[in-house]
């Protein structure tokens, strides 16, 4: 298992978000995990590396427990990548900059090797022309794949979408979308937050369903839009594919 997390608890005060996730990721899959807004899913994916401290429970990242006493985090984060709703770019960096900076600072590669990299991350999400450009000159989308191509260049062993195109244009979501079909073919183990239903039902493997701080249900893709077993999954679906 890539990513083993089990019997996860978080609570925000008074508030217990997540009442005790068991999830698991096998190395090549992509779990696609959905559910109505505050159901705990991006809280559990922040869990998953760290920006969110687990009130309780473990989580295994190819094999270490990332909540041990000692547990080196930022080697860690270095084999999960992360990609959020905002890009999160550095706008006085070009795209080239922004994703050579951390194989330069985390990895401690030399600019030249740095470079090399960065373009091929680059070249990977369809960007190598415009390595020079800065944030404001590229569109949404492009911001988007830039940040993916800085964690991909990381060399990640598992990364992490959170709504990677709610914040798009919807012309602009499908250049995101192919390029993470792309990674998914070339056998990155991935796990997906996001309301892409027609991209699930195309890519990912297996569907998490999760409503209020807890998993309803886990199947196979096939299974979970061809009937899925909870009411509750079934209301969901209703809503958001008629919408």
């Amino acid at each position: 298992m890539i990513l083993d997390v089990a019997g996860l608890h978080k609570s925000f005060g008074d508030l217990e978000v997540l009442k005790g996730i068991d999830l698991q990721v096998a190395e090549r899959e992509l779990v696609f995990v959905i559910g109505p807004s505050g159901s705990g899913k991006s809280t559990l994916l922040r869990c998953c590396n760290r920006l969110e401290e687990p009130s309780s429970g473990s989580i295994r990242v190819e094999g270490i427990d990332i909540m041990a006493p000692g547990v080196d985090i930022n080697a860690v984060r270095r084999r999960i990548g992360m990609v959020f709703q905002s890009f999160n770019l550095y706008p006085h960096l070009n795209a080239l900059g922004n994703v050579t900076l951390a194989l330069r600072k985390v990895l401690r590669k030399e600019r030249a090797e740095a470079e090399t990299l960065g373009m091929k991350a680059l070249a990977r999400v369809g960007l190598a022309e415009k390595a020079k450009a800065y944030p404001n000159e590229l569109s949404g989308g492009q911001q988007q794949r830039v940040a993916i191509a800085r964690a991909l260049a990381l060399e990640p062993s598992i990364m992490l979408f959170d709504e990677p195109t709610s914040a798009l244009d919807p012309e602009l979501v499908g250049s995101v979308l192919a390029v993470m079909r792309e990674m998914r073919e070339s056998g990155m183990t991935m796990v997906v937050v996001s309301h892409e239903m027609r991209f699930a039902r195309k890519v990912a493997h297996r569907v998490i369903f999760m409503d209020r701080g807890e998993i309803v249900e886990d199947a196979a893709k096939e299974d979970f839009f061809g009937k899925p077993r909870s009411e509750r999954a079934v209301q969901f679906l209703s809503k958001i594919l008629h919408h």
